[in-house]
């Protein structure tokens, strides 16, 4: 993926403590709204295998329960040295490009996204997010977090190395953004609220596959301006995709595969709905709602 030199996002936050390691903290609260993410998959399951996070720790954020109490370092600007900082702000530049031209075509104004850097913990307007819970994105504040240390989990534990892996991992969560801003995440979770734990997690696979068909779109509009993808990069997401599913991590943490648990959808379906994105490049062929299968 040929990146260097393109134009790099102003959103980006980094609060990181003094430009790179360990001031990210969070306080005593709970979940006060609901994040998404992609890497929130089946968290207390693999949270102890994959991140070495005790999963009763990992639980205990999530329903609200106390959390450190620690000082939160004001953000700032990524260090220009950051290469990995560089790449994130330049990836979520061309999301920003991509879907200001999609939104215009609607008649509609697309409002950008913050993306903020931590490291650990952070204060979210969703609640405590946390390294474990991977890149996430919290509609209360219309930020996507994530902790850079998660492209490491990616490449060297998960198996899924590649920069554009790593893109496809910002273009789900600006994906997320994008529902958000057309009232698809809102209905979803009105929904979900109505129904049994089992109907919920499967709305929630819908909303994510969602998202990695608009990650799909975004790469597709993308290559079309910038020629800017190498072989192999599709390939890269699709594999990061693959290494991501709910069934995949499920039997990487030595647990059986439950399919009535799966929240983000099975390595197959993520793989078929970012392809259904790049192949097609618009939202419309990415309605996850009213596909009969999925």
């Amino acid at each position: 993926m040929r990146w260097e030199g393109e134009r790099e996002s102003s959103n980006v936050e980094d609060y990181r403590g003094d430009g790179g390691g360990g001031g990210g903290g969070l306080g005593g609260f709970g979940i006060g709204g609901r994040s998404i993410g992609i890497g929130t998959i089946v968290i207390a399951l693999v949270g102890g295998a994959i991140f070495g996070i005790n999963p009763l720790t990992i639980l205990s954020l999530l329903s609200g329960g106390p959390a450190p109490q620690t000082q939160q370092a004001p953000a700032h600007q990524p260090p220009a040295q950051d290469r990995t900082a560089r790449f994130v702000s330049t990836v979520l530049a061309d999301t920003e490009e991509v879907w200001k031209q999609q939104f215009a075509q609607g008649g509609a104004t697309y409002r950008e996204p913050k993306l903020a850097l931590f490291d650990g913990a952070i204060r979210t307007g969703c609640g405590a997010g946390q390294s474990a819970m991977g890149p996430f994105y919290c509609p209360a504040d219309e930020k996507v977090y994530i902790d850079l240390g998660f492209y490491r989990t990616l490449r060297e534990q998960l198996g899924a190395p590649g920069e554009f892996a790593q893109a496809y991992v910002i273009a789900h969560e600006v994906g997320h953004h994008v529902q958000h801003l057309l009232g698809i995440t809102d209905r979803v979770d009105q929904l979900r609220s109505r129904g049994s734990q089992q109907q919920g997690n499967a709305l929630s696979v819908r909303l994510e596959l969602q998202a990695d068909c608009f990650a799909g779109v975004w790469a597709r509009q993308s290559q079309q301006s910038k020629q800017w993808l190498d072989p192999g990069d599709i390939e890269a997401a699709l594999n990061a995709a693959q290494k991501i599913g709910d069934d995949t991590l499920q039997r990487s943490a030595g647990r059986a595969v439950v399919p009535e648990s799966f929240t983000h959808g099975s390595s197959a379906q993520r793989q078929r709905w970012f392809q259904a994105g790049w192949q097609g490049g618009n939202i419309k062929g990415c309605d996850t709602f009213r596909a009969a299968s999925l």
